[in-house]
């Protein structure tokens, strides 16, 4: 007997979905750090064993969207409810139960298993945690909740052993050497935006896209070109930094990263354009890979 099915994380901004998705996959897919709406795109990571095909899609936080940016986000975590064998709901415990109730509907119309995983219980101890389990339980009750902390991963193999219990039977749907359906550059946009979100304040990070324009790959090597999109003059001059340096630290940074994710030497060169509006305009955002198939 084989197993396979698709295994669908949503919640909202900054409760560690993409911390979470990493530790399941065991793999580093999604970029994971301390700001919201890091995750921009609905990203792939299949597991593969003998018994099971697990496909686990992290997806965008639902939010309230301001600008056309925001409203593909919000389309990719709404798609994540149509084609889910088991839904993985991440909240924490910080994030009140009624918030993005018209999202919370959907989740609660779903006929198929809903896992609700408490994130972040580090933060808080076992009176305020009963309480919060039992108002998640009138929220979702059909849902079974798991309390996990991401950060120093607990219960985390508990929740993968359920996924495995919940999957349909089906053959595989992905050929057993596959581990992501994302290629080469868009890791490599992935990381570079990483570093913007780690090193730059406030708006800067969310103003900015990455694209790949050259990705050479030899037996030892890859070199790559990739362009830093913002969205005004202004931003451009912080992105560079004086004299550079700005721009020149997160290159380093990504080149570190990327060395050890694709386990070769990287060369690379980043530039940095402006692409007015880019968040807004609907042509700008199909070219960034922003619009569902």
């Amino acid at each position: 007997m084989h197993k396979a099915g698709f295994v669908n994380i949503v919640g909202n901004p900054n409760v560690g979905k993409s911390t979470l998705m990493n530790l399941l996959m065991g793999e580093r897919i999604s970029i994971a750090t301390f700001k919201a709406q890091t995750t921009r795109h609905r990203i792939m990571g299949i597991i593969n064993s003998e018994e099971a095909q697990i496909v686990f899609s992290d997806t965008p936080g639902v939010l309230k969207p301001n600008y056309k940016l925001q409203e593909e986000m919000l389309a990719f975590s709404q798609s994540a409810l149509q084609d889910a064998d088991v839904l993985l709901y991440v909240t924490d415990v910080v994030e009140k139960p009624d918030k993005n109730e018209d999202f919370l509907r959907k989740v609660q119309q779903m006929d198929v298993p809903v896992l609700l995983l408490i994130n972040k219980i580090d933060l808080s101890n076992q009176k305020e945690l009963e309480a919060l389990v039992a108002q998640w339980h009138t929220q979702l009750p059909k849902a079974e909740i798991f309390p996990i902390s991401a950060k120093v991963k607990f219960n985390v193999d508990h929740v993968l052993s359920r996924i495995k219990e919940l999957l349909p039977e089906s053959p595989p749907y992905f050929d057993k050497n596959q581990w992501t359906d994302k290629p080469a550059r868009f890791f490599v946009t992935e990381i570079i935006r990483e570093k913007i979100l780690l090193y730059y304040d406030k708006e800067i990070p969310y103003a900015v896209e990455v694209a790949v324009e050259e990705f050479k790959e030899q037996d030892t090597n890859i070199r790559i070109r990739a362009v830093i999109y913002v969205e005004r003059e202004s931003q451009k001059g912080i992105i560079i930094g004086h004299r550079g340096v700005a721009l020149k630290k997160v290159a380093s940074e990504a080149r570190k990263t990327l060395e050890k994710f694709f386990g070769k030497s990287i060369f690379i060169e980043i530039y940095v354009k402006v692409d007015k509006d880019w968040r807004n305009n609907s042509k700008r955002l199909e070219a960034y890979g922003y619009k569902l198939d």
